[in-house]
């Protein structure tokens, strides 16, 4: 009997459905048409002889059967990914591809500094980088869309390996003027709930100045409102509330042209851990692993 197998661009084509929900935005990041898409779902929906996907002009719905070949699907395709590395990890090192995701509250302080150098010392290195909050560029990292990802710990990662880089101190930062006076360093207790500006869900930075604190209350009255740490330096400085900055973003001149005063918090874990991680059994860990003494000499 003869046995049709998928091909990985169809396994690609529906994983990019699922992610996407919409063929036209799926068919942009798999770089075909629309049409090219379509026609290599139903040749595979064809082949195995079964629906995966429901089509509607107004949505687009997975079979339950279509779920669970998705899901098989990201683990395939995660595994050719690695196939191609174990053979890229025999060549020389750090050379090629590489994609890394870096979260927002990382990158535009970091990466400026380190980049120059790194394509001076690497100039084989094409490093792709993608921009995403902790939970994306993780599920990025585990779907074989990233291979490394540059985050703030703790955090959920899942299976992974993880070079911790350095520790980033959190500083709290208040308008000028500000009629508390802010001592030296901040205790938590100090800190008043109702004027904390803090990033929105999603930003593991929000989490990790929580911690600190180590103050319930400050969840419940915290005005969770940032879409970034520019937005939250921006209030601040319009006298709106205070906040908390990594070291840094203070470092990269985030205040520059402001008015506003920082002062280290008083906490025992006053930090967040910059760490690069990777899939764990990766064929290139020794590469992630070079990469991160690299990032960290920066």
């Amino acid at each position: 009997m003869t046995t049709y197998l998928p091909t990985l661009k169809q396994l690609q084509y529906l994983v990019a459905l699922h992610e996407h929900g919409h063929f036209g935005r799926a068919a942009d990041a798999c770089y075909v048409s629309q049409s090219t898409l379509s026609a290599g779902l139903r040749e595979l929906e064809s082949l195995l002889g079964v629906t995966l996907v429901e089509r509607t002009r107004r949505v687009v719905r997975f079979t339950p059967l279509g779920n669970q070949v998705v899901a098989k699907a990201h683990r395939l395709l995660r595994e050719a990914e690695e196939l191609s590395e174990l053979v890229q990890s025999h060549g020389a090192p750090l050379a090629g591809e590489l994609r890394m995701s870096v979260i927002p509250t990382i990158a535009p302080f970091l990466l400026p500094r380190i980049l120059p150098r790194l394509r001076k010392d690497r100039p084989q290195l094409k490093l792709f980088l993608r921009e995403e909050p902790s939970a994306a560029a993780i599920e990025s990292l585990h779907h074989g869309r990233a291979d490394c990802v540059l985050l703030a710990l703790p955090f959920a990662t899942g299976d992974v390996e993880a070079e911790v880089l350095f520790k980033d101190p959190l500083l709290v930062a208040f308008p000028k003027d500000d009629p508390r006076d802010p001592p030296a360093t901040v205790p938590p207790s100090l800190i008043d709930e109702n004027r904390l500006l803090l990033l929105e869900d999603g930003h593991c930075l929000k989490e990790h100045a929580l911690a600190a604190c180590n103050r319930p209350e400050l969840r419940a009255s915290a005005t969770m409102i940032g879409t970034s740490l520019h937005t939250l330096v921006q209030m601040v400085d319009n006298g709106l509330g205070l906040t908390m900055l990594p070291q840094m973003a203070i470092d990269a001149g985030i205040l520059h042209d402001t008015q506003i005063v920082v002062r280290p918090l008083k906490a025992d874990h006053a930090w967040r851990d910059i760490a690069l991680v990777w899939r764990r059994n990766s064929p290139r860990a020794e590469e992630f692993r070079m990469l991160a003494q690299e990032l960290r000499a920066g």
